[in-house]
């Protein structure tokens, strides 16, 4: 397992490198300039020449690019132009948002979705099966940013449930942060609900079809047992999968959640970046969105081990 994970680290670096170059090349070659927004409107020319040469903005795309990694190898993803302040910093200030907002939304996809595949595989061909799959299908269709919009004005405005948007810390109050996120977060989930839901179902069937499943049967198990212990263990290989992959849907479905219900998360920052051009901060969420994706693929590969026995790494 050891040996499994060296190799599995060292493969993720070259994938890095190569998010990490694509970044700051798409960034690089992006038309516009942060240096005339800087130096404000009526500008002239030497002025924004001058911030240009301040910040490092003229220097050749080589000595850019080579700065860029030199900086990234001592953890310091740059200074942001517009905020005056290190992008890690303002990174990391807002991360526990955007974490809290992706777990939440994590753990309502597998609950709902695990137990809503598992229901319909067991009623088959009945109306819940039919209704399940038919809402999980719906969650597939509808656009996330449209479900909070729709949550907003439901539950917010018309029934005065729930907050319109805005961030309670989890520290703070966590009865505040739960009302805070819970509509964010279920917008952000239903359509990995959906997906979830229906991987859940086939797997499930296709395993009830096997021998041993007869054979657990055939001895008297209760049907709990074999469900639970027998099956369930079969269908987690494709589900652990979905989910690894879930987890990168939902970072980057965050983005635009946190813009919808002013949630003040890395994604809102990303936002915020790209409109007012500020390179810096748009790689620094890059990056740091594509890291922790290859580091939930680590994690999904672990996770075959402990699930599946038969899953074997260290060969």
């Amino acid at each position: 397992m050891i040996r499994f994970l060296a190799n599995r680290l060292i493969a993720a670096l070259p994938v890095l490198f190569i998010v990490s170059l694509l970044t700051f090349v798409l960034i690089y070659f992006v038309p516009g300039d942060v240096s005339a927004e800087l130096a404000g409107p009526g500008a002239s020319a030497a002025d924004i020449a001058r911030i240009r040469s301040v910040y490092g903005l003229d220097s050749p795309f080589h000595e850019r690019l080579l700065g860029w990694y030199a900086a990234l190898a001592q953890g310091d993803l740059g200074q942001s132009v517009l905020l005056r302040r290190s992008v890690t910093e303002a990174i990391l200030e807002r991360l526990p948002v955007t974490l809290s907002l992706t777990a939440l939304a994590l753990v309502l996809a597998i609950a709902v979705g695990v137990a809503t595949g598992i229901l319909a595989a067991m009623r088959v061909n009945t109306w819940v099966d039919q209704a399940t799959m038919t809402v999980a299908l719906a969650g597939l269709s509808l656009p996330d940013f449209w479900l909070g919009l729709v949550m907003i004005y439901l539950f917010a405005v018309q029934l005065g449930w729930l907050p319109t948007g805005g961030y309670v810390p989890l520290t703070e109050n966590p009865v505040g942060w739960l009302r805070s996120m819970a509509m964010p977060a279920l917008a952000l989930a239903l359509t990995q609900i959906g997906l979830l839901a229906r991987m859940t179902r086939a797997s499930m069937l296709d395993v009830l079809r096997q021998d041993f499943m007869r054979t657990a049967r055939a001895k008297g198990l209760p049907n709990r047992v074999v469900i639970f212990k027998h099956a369930l263990a079969n269908v987690m290989i494709p589900v652990i999968t979905v989910i690894g992959l879930s987890v990168g849907i939902l970072l980057g479905g965050a983005i635009v959640i946190e813009q919808v219900f002013s949630i003040p998360g890395v994604g809102r920052l990303i936002i915020g970046g790209i409109l007012r051009r500020d390179f810096p901060v748009i790689q620094g969420g890059l990056l740091l969105t594509a890291t922790v994706f290859v580091l939930v693929n680590l994690a999904v590969d672990i996770l075959y081990a402990v699930v599946d026995p038969r899953v074997r790494y260290d060969r």
